[in-house]
């Protein structure tokens, strides 16, 4: 399969979301609708090192399709690394980006809609399952239940958190789950892991959906195959 060609986006907003987080929305005057299935990511090319694979940085789109030329992505800020301090500084509105995508098969099939769904993240990782939650409702999918277990360290972490608090509102059969490791408050504490192991107390047919850093994506597959699911059931896609 050839590889998508490179293609140029514009910065038209940028907004504070946390204290280390900012949103990003990035036109692409080269074409009318910028279309792609909820769960894909784009690689953006940076000028922070001579060589090509060097420069590459892969963002999940954090939008949904909605027929115009313009993506969102959100990105937390690496002190240590090369990638993200360059996007915080030298970024502005009206800056040229070049990147390739949409990327990836982390996505939803119809038959994914015929069996509870659990969507499992940390920090960033969000940002898939924010764009698929919003393009099930926006096109009226016919869908079981949707678990969307969030894991984040304090509540200033917590990344559209009252977007998804008021999606449950409106969206049939969505749960909305943000959970704190290392803050109590009103919500769920703890790990996350804990959670969908009770929603899953009766085995009921499922698919998991995983995107996070490693760590946690390893111990949740492992969980999930305890809990007696098959290894086919479970989708990731990795941070970092």
């Amino acid at each position: 399969m050839a590889l998508l060609p490179w293609i140029k986006g514009t910065v038209i907003r940028i907004e504070d979301q946390t204290h280390n987080t900012k949103r990003f929305w990035i036109k692409v005057p080269e074409v009318a609708d910028f279309n792609f299935a909820p769960g894909q990511f784009i690689t953006l090319d940076l000028p922070i090192h001579e060589k090509p694979n060097k420069r590459w940085r892969s963002y999940s789109i954090a939008s949904w399709p909605d027929g115009t030329n313009v993506f969102e992505l959100v990105i937390v800020l690496n002190e240590f690394g090369a990638g993200t301090p360059y996007i915080f500084k030298e970024i502005k509105i009206g800056s040229e980006l070049t990147f390739r995508g949409p990327l990836g098969v982390f996505t939803l099939k119809e038959s994914d809609l015929e069996q509870d769904l659990f969507f499992i993240c940390t920090g960033t990782g969000i940002a898939p399952f924010r764009s698929m939650a919003h393009h099930i409702r926006n096109n009226n999918l016919a869908h079981k239940n949707i678990y969307l277990i969030y894991g984040t360290r304090t509540k200033k972490d917590l990344l559209y958190s009252d977007e998804l608090s008021e999606l449950q509102n409106v969206l049939p059969n969505f749960k909305y789950i943000p959970v704190l490791s290392r803050e109590q408050w009103e919500g769920r504490s703890g790990y996350l892991h804990a959670v969908y192991e009770e929603l899953c107390a009766e085995k009921q047919s499922a698919h998991f959906f995983l995107c996070g850093w490693k760590n946690m994506i390893d111990e949740a597959k492992k969980r999930i195959t305890d809990l007696g699911y098959d290894r086919k059931s479970i989708h990731q896609e990795l941070y970092g």
